[in-house]
């Protein structure tokens, strides 16, 4: 079959994810499984560290299976341990963005029931006022660099232990093994809300099996097991490259190259340097970015295999200088963190540009009008999706889970698309508001709940504009309470105030006010017009 390397999936190669990982570890032992700042590991080291973290939590602490722990930590090889680890204890993993500000981080940690917290040493100010405020009962903390050479922390007014003391202590208490079901619980993978607050999408170990063996599928003719060596730019604390790197390609034995700070451009040129990369994985800034460095230019691509894009729209200029600097053509795909995430990808040698390929093994797809029902072949309409990656609903929000899903089980992605007759998707609009910005999603509602509650501000809008670097730029359009006598000051008290509440890519960059905002005859207010 030309298209996918199976005709159906195999989902009873592994009772849950702590059976993958303990069969891989065991299978490929003596290989490097992640590379992160010059340091190496084994598939055995991470068994080991990960049964450490385990067995720390089953004796010292009152967590137990079922319970909720948050990760906030960029690309480092404890993020792994912790994830692993987490879930071979039988809790639920919480992804959290490290970037995330005190109010973000609080509606995150009590909405989830989060108990337990593994955080980067650098961001522990934040939590001075986060953990009083949550059920936060332990705080892990690691410096980058403790894995190579342990580095000193600072005392917090809460309880915390730091990673390796955690893992010393682990190793001198015993592991219980924990054998979850396929349809417990795995990860709450938060994403955007209708109400400005985000909510947990549930993924169950079946979902996550499920869309690794599903892409696995779809690009398996460049896969070499325990031969290849995937660069990880993008965040895995993203479902995106979690799936891909700490499920997929480490179930096939490769080395994931983790890259803690994509943005010094530099420092990832130098890193791939120093690895024979088969794969790859990235947005249109960071394609465009790195082949404009001549030190880029000159690396060694012989070995590139698979570069996968997903996130934010392929542009035809990304694709094309990455495949001219290369030589390998990009697989454009689409996902959300509802379906774990890939409901679509290119087949390597089968890419058709500008589209979002064909549904991957075992989904189906429908195109809606806005009664639910199919269009015809060709007319545009709201993607929605079926399969076993489709996620089991949103955390303690039945009503939200209700309105994203149609009478006969399919999943509404609120992207608008088009199918062509060969049986590709191209994506052509989106019915949510949200805005992509370097290929994080940014939901118009949590930002203007933000704006809205600044003693300056009557009421207020935001939407995307198109911008040359980051595909979008969020843009606020403000009705103050009363008439300013220096617009540039009040714009940078905004934008200031924004600091202090959101996450740097939300922060509106462009900042307009108006007389009033243009609304329906029901008082809503019309967004598109804002976009002209």
């Amino acid at each position: 079959m030309a298209y996918d390397a199976e005709s159906q999936l195999n989902l009873d190669q592994y009772h849950s994810l702590v059976d993958l990982i303990e069969k891989t570890c065991q299978q490929y032992g003596n290989n490097i499984a992640y590379a992160c700042l010059g340091k190496n590991t084994t598939f055995k080291e991470i068994e080991s560290a990960s049964r450490h973290f385990a067995a720390y939590l089953q004796n010292h602490t009152d967590l137990t299976a079922g319970d909720s722990i948050a990760i906030q930590l960029p690309n480092i090889t404890q993020f792994v341990i912790a994830a692993y680890g987490a879930m071979r204890a039988g809790l639920v993993i919480v992804n959290t963005n490290p970037l995330y500000t005190e109010r973000e981080l609080i509606h995150q940690f009590n909405d989830s029931g989060t108990k337990a917290l593994v955080v980067l040493s650098d961001l522990l100010p934040t939590l001075n006022n986060v953990v009083s405020n949550t059920g936060i009962s332990l705080v892990i903390s690691t410096h980058a660099l403790d894995l190579i050479s342990p580095q000193p922390q600072i005392d917090t007014p809460f309880n915390k232990i730091e990673f390796n003391q955690m893992l010393l202590e682990g190793e001198q208490s015993t592991f219980t093994a924990v054998y979850p079901k396929q349809t417990d619980l795995a990860a709450l993978q938060y994403t955007g809300g209708t109400t400005g607050l985000s909510k947990g999408a549930m993924l169950s170990h079946r979902n996550m099996l499920a869309n690794s063996a599903q892409v696995k599928s779809r690009i398996a003719s460049t896969m070499t097991p325990g031969k290849d060596v995937f660069v990880a730019p993008l965040p895995i604390y993203h479902i995106y490259a979690f799936m891909v790197n700490l499920v997929l390609y480490f179930e096939s034995g490769s080395c994931s190259v983790l890259i803690p700070n994509p943005r010094d451009i530099p420092g990832l040129i130098k890193t791939m340097s120093s690895y024979p990369f088969t794969g790859f994985a990235g947005l249109n800034t960071l394609f465009v970015g790195l082949c404009h460095q001549p030190d880029f230019q000159a690396l060694d691509f012989s070995r590139l295999t698979i570069t996968i894009s997903g996130g934010t729209a392929l542009t035809s200029a990304a694709a094309n200088i990455w495949q001219k600097t290369t030589g390998c053509m990009i697989s454009e795909g689409y996902g959300l963190s509802e379906t774990s995430p890939v409901v679509s990808l290119n087949a390597p040698g089968y890419q058709q540009l500008g589209t979002i390929g064909k549904p991957v093994l075992e989904t189906q797809v429908k195109i809606l009008d806005i009664n639910d029902n199919e269009v015809p072949l060709g007319e545009a309409g709201e993607l929605a999706v079926k399969g076993p990656q489709v996620m089991q609903g949103y955390w303690n929000k039945p009503q939200e889970t209700a309105n994203v899903m149609t009478e006969d089980g399919y999943f509404k992605t609120g992207d608008i698309a088009v199918a062509t007759p060969d049986g590709f998707h191209k994506i052509v609009d989106r019915k949510k508001d949200m805005i992509i910005v370097s290929g994080f999603n940014v939901y118009p509602n949590e930002v203007e709940d933000v704006l809205s509650q600044h003693e300056l501000i009557l009421e207020c809008a935001v939407v995307g504009v198109s911008d040359d670097k980051s595909g979008e730029a969020v843009k606020a359009v403000i009705v103050l309470k009363e008439p300013t006598s220096d617009d540039a000051a009040t714009k940078q008290l905004i934008s200031d105030y924004c600091r202090s509440q959101l996450t740097a890519y939300k922060i509106p960059r462009l900042i307009e006010f108006t007389e009033q905002l243009p609304k329906s005859t029901v008082g809503k207010i019309l967004r598109r017009e804002l976009r002209k």
